[in-house]
């Protein structure tokens, strides 16, 4: 299968602007080809949903803590009866401690971003300014063909 676009002008976008927001059509595929041709480039993609991440700084950036469901095993002796904490890493710091010493950067694939309020858009817009490493693409819809502007013009 014959390669249809190379991607450099999205790749070329996204060291630009340092995050982008994409729309794509809705019968896929478009996502695998570019995340492809990022990883050719020399950067580390990392997807997650936008669904559920709560507070962006925490989950990405900071130790944070995660409570897990019960399951109706409660132990009211030791803990609350909302159960134990549980600390995990931060998804972006971890992967970013990790990556390849050839690697350009971090590029995080966010899907279903539409869910997310015009500030934590912001934060994702600064996170970039901040951490030079880390590429954010965040998919904000569907389209009738694969399209990306800069995720500060899109909100």
């Amino acid at each position: 299968m014959p390669l249809l676009t190379t991607g450099k002008a999205f790749i070329k976008d996204l060291e630009k602007s340092g995050s982008v927001a994409v729309y794509a059509p809705l019968e896929g595929g478009f996502e695998g080809r570019y995340q492809r041709r990022l990883r050719s480039y020399g950067y580390q993609t990392f997807n997650l949903s936008a669904r559920g991440l709560g507070d962006l700084s925490a989950y990405l950036m900071n130790v944070h803590g995660v409570r897990p469901p019960h399951l109706g095993k409660k132990n009211i002796g030791q803990e609350g009866a909302v159960g134990p904490t549980y600390f995990v890493p931060p998804i972006a710091g971890y992967q970013l401690e990790n990556l390849p010493a050839k690697a350009k950067g971090l590029v995080l694939w966010i899907i279903e971003g539409f869910v997310l309020s015009n500030q934590e858009k912001q934060y994702l817009v600064d996170l970039t300014k901040q951490e030079p490493k880390i590429k954010v693409v965040l998919e904000l819809g569907g389209d009738r063909f694969f399209r990306w502007q800069s995720l500060s013009e899109a909100f």
